[in-house]
């Protein structure tokens, strides 16, 4: 399902009537513990399994998690949007940067060689295509997990059928006891909503 809905958002990612990047934007703003809580939400299980995939234990995992979010807490206010640059590899930067701190202090403590230069840890090669491959993928199943109590079940339902499952409109309504329309109108409805909440992060 994520798949599916990240490649509708995908083709309709440019189209003319272009929401604001409200998530990035309230994060910048003064009171932002509301918007902060949204995107703790959205990025915790992403963020968790990009740890595990390189071969972090649990508790590790959710220590690095952690050290990602404190550094986003002070990093994010001050990211400047640009339409032109990926925010996914800017927030990929910041977590690998991280993973390497925390490995070349590790790497230190153990061997006790403070005085020595620790050599420069290569990220994992699925760690990488996690990043590339999979992160729009779980961004939007996030969202989706995140967004559907905003809708009543018909209109959610619609959508998915529609857009997701490739049903004809006139065989969902007929399935659902709603009009065509109310079909047509649960799909934007949805997307015009998914597209919001991720629009400048998908990039």
């Amino acid at each position: 399902m994520p798949r599916a809905l990240a490649r509708t958002l995908h083709r309709n990612h440019m189209d003319k009537h272009r929401t604001p990047a409200s998530l990035l934007e309230r994060l910048r703003q003064p009171a932002a513990e509301g918007a902060w809580a949204r995107f703790v939400e959205l990025y915790t299980p992403l963020l968790y399994f990009w740890a595990c995939r390189m071969r972090l234990q649990d508790q590790d995992a959710a220590d690095l998690v952690q050290d990602v979010f404190t550094s986003l807490l002070e990093k994010l206010p001050q990211f400047q949007y640009d339409r032109h640059k990926s925010f996914r590899a800017w927030l990929r930067a910041v977590a690998v940067n991280k993973w390497r701190d925390n490995r070349r202090r590790r790497a230190a403590q153990l061997a006790h060689a403070a005085d020595a230069p620790v050599p420069e840890l290569a990220v994992a090669a699925e760690a990488e295509a996690l990043w590339e491959a999979e992160y729009q993928q779980h961004l939007v199943g996030r969202a989706v997990q995140l967004m559907q109590a905003e809708f009543p079940p018909h209109v959610w339902k619609a959508c998915l059928e529609f857009v997701v499952s490739g049903r004809p409109a006139a065989e969902v309504a007929a399935n659902l006891g709603i009009s065509i329309d109310t079909v047509y109108t649960a799909k934007s409805r949805v997307l015009r909503r998914l597209r919001q909440e991720l629009d400048g992060l998908l990039s």
